[in-house]
């Protein structure tokens, strides 16, 4: 339980709230548009649509002005909105109907780094004596070869491209610059307090036209060891750089910078901060920002989840297991409880694979209950609960072999190919390797044009356009217009959709909030190698319990639960249409292949 000075019970908005996550360029198009993108307008088409799942905060990736080398996520002006998804007017004009609907727009912050076009950078490298040199981190070469070629100031690998420097040449000055992700990305240099009065300005401007937060995009990356050291070697032969995150993870003067962010500008509102912090799983660290005591962040993702079957980079595969799920999961349930901070529930966003995919069976056969399943554990865990755009209708990746290297457009998977065709350019097994990383992780999969019926196009553009990016195959079949006119219930023989689903677990976690958002949490199964079973408890003085069992496999299994526990009535499940699901209110559990279940349990 939480200690008697917690707050980790005290409602907030940001803790209760259903945020939805909006891929701009892969959302809705609107009439006319001819660019194949997504668009502002289109956004603002869809907000009956989300209201009616059940969302309350639409978050929104960067729809920023930008050259697009890394889909939004390279600024090139923080207060001006991308031509091709629109115009600031139009952002107003969001803002005002999301507001009319009693929800709010929470934004997308990247503030590591700026594209190479913006105007701050443009400066920058114009001259070594120009006053915004130093908004950037510039270095001289380690050293120069006897060919005359320079070599970047250390080993540190691109994070969108270990085969490449995270440094970049300038001929004309004679520097490096520091780009941890792409060569268009330069880093910011946080140490400069320009820079961070800067950001603080670009937070107002948002903030005061009516943004309720911010989503931080790599947060943690702000601060880097001053001295800028090698890497140790950790990739295998054939790798000159190699990842450095452990010089620029969480660095010396992040909660410096972070407590500053929060006294300059968050405190001043009551808006959301949300930390992405990828590559950080030490408790203490975490709780640092997240502490409800902390004046840093309100919470931030945390990775563990989703690096389940990453080894040292992200375009990998490792084997992992339902118990290392679990415990993963259980480890942060239990802390933020314990040590009064907060959690975020997510498994998908734009820069995973489709989560049916990776955690479940996407088969035509399973594909649905697997979804199903995915959606009534994120609906009862503790924390704010994050969706991505698609997961609710359970879309998945793309088939394997299926689309052809060319077909990829992310710039990770783009340089990843490269590095696989030049390592392994007559190894046909790695070769093989390299098309099954790409099938099973590719960022490509998640960013693909929204299914919302089997018109052209899957309904996201008009018929007559060509997307941006190829919509999947199976648009026809998995789509939102069937899955939301589908008969199903009481008085129908069908099960719900995987949309029904969502959208009957989400009013399910809004009406026991005290229970799925603020309650307790103990671990019923940590042996059981398929079967996870929690039970949830009452944050008030009812102390109403509920069960959650699901089946992470696809056999049938039983689950026995403990003596102490006793179940009062089904509550839901992933296979039935009727309200509550007909089970045996035994002790033994016989669960389907991936079923999932909901219980009241008795005092």
């Amino acid at each position: 339980m939480a200690s008697q000075d917690s707050t980790y019970a005290s409602p907030k908005w940001w803790k209760e709230a259903i945020i939805y996550q909006v891929y701009p360029s892969s959302f809705q198009s609107h009439p006319g548009n001819t660019t194949g993108w997504g668009s502002v307008k289109g956004i603002t088409s869809r907000l009956d649509y989300l209201k009616e799942l059940g969302v309350d905060v639409l978050w929104t990736s960067p729809i920023y002005k930008s050259p697009q080398a890394d889909m939004g996520y390279d600024i090139a002006d923080y207060e001006d909105i991308d031509p091709c998804y629109g115009t600031l007017a139009d952002v107003d004009d969001l803002i005002r109907e999301l507001k009319r609907r009693d929800m709010r727009l929470v934004m997308d912050l990247v503030v590591n780094h700026t594209s190479n076009q913006h105007a701050w950078f443009l400066e920058s490298k114009s001259s070594k004596t120009n006053p915004k040199r130093d908004w950037y981190i510039w270095k001289a070469p380690k050293s120069i070869n006897p060919d005359g070629s320079p070599e970047p100031p250390n080993n540190w690998a691109q994070i969108l491209g270990e085969a490449n420097s995270a440094w970049n040449y300038d001929q004309v000055t004679g520097e490096y610059y520091l780009g941890l992700f792409t060569p268009d990305q330069p880093d910011l240099n946080w140490e400069n307090p320009e820079v961070r009065e800067a950001v603080w300005d670009v937070m107002h401007f948002w903030l005061k036209r009516g943004v309720s937060g911010f989503r931080m995009d790599v947060i943690n990356l702000i601060s880097k060891v001053p001295s800028y050291p090698d890497a140790p070697l950790i990739l295998g032969p054939g790798h000159k750089y190699q990842p450095g995150q452990q010089f620029f993870v969480n660095g010396p003067k992040l909660h410096d910078y972070l407590t500053e962010m929060n006294r300059q500008v968050l405190s001043k509102y009551d808006a959301l901060a949300l930390g992405e912090m990828p590559f950080i799983y030490d408790e203490d660290e975490i709780l640092k920002a997240v502490g409800a005591r902390s004046g840093e962040l309100n919470m931030i993702f945390i990775f563990g989840l989703v690096d389940i079957d990453n080894p040292n980079v992200r375009m990998a595969l490792k084997p992992w297991t339902v118990r290392e799920m679990k415990a993963i999961i259980t480890r942060w349930q239990r802390t933020m409880i314990e040590k009064d901070g907060w959690n975020t529930v997510f498994i998908e966003n734009h820069d995973q694979p489709r989560s049916v995919s990776r955690y479940a069976d996407d088969s035509d056969e399973w594909r649905d209950k697997g979804a199903k399943l995915l959606a009534l554990m994120q609906t009862t865990l503790g924390g704010t609960l994050f969706v991505y755009q698609g997961e609710e209708i359970g879309m998945r990746n793309a088939r394997s072999g299926e689309w052809p290297p060319e077909a990829f457009r992310d710039v990770e998977t783009i340089n990843y190919w490269k590095k696989v065709q030049t390592l392994y350019a007559n190894d046909p097994d790695m070769l093989s390797l390299g098309r099954k990383v790409m099938d099973m992780k590719a960022r490509d999969h998640a960013r693909t044009p929204m299914q919302w019926s089997a018109a052209p196009n899957a309904g996201f553009c008009d018929p007559e356009v060509t997307p941006w990016m190829r919509v999947m195959s199976d648009y026809k079949t998995v789509n939102v217009e069937s899955q939301m006119q589908q008969q199903s219930g009481e008085d129908s023989d069908g099960e719900l959709t995987t949309w029904q689903f969502w959208q009957r677990c989400l009013k399910n976690r809004a009406e026991h909030k005290e229970v799925f958002v603020y309650g307790d949490f103990h671990d019923q199964s940590p042996a059981d190698p398929n079967v996870y079973a929690y039970i949830r408890t009452s944050s008030v003085d009812s102390g109403d319990r509920w069960l959650v069992v699901l089946n992470f496999s696809g056999q049938k299994q039983r689950f026995v639960l403990p003596e102490a526990l006793e179940l009062e009535s089904w509550a839901l499940g992933n296979y039935v249409s009727e309200k509550t699901p007909r089970k045996p209110l035994g002790r033994a559990v016989d669960l389907q292949e991936w079923e999932g279940l909901i219980g009241k349990v008795r005092r």
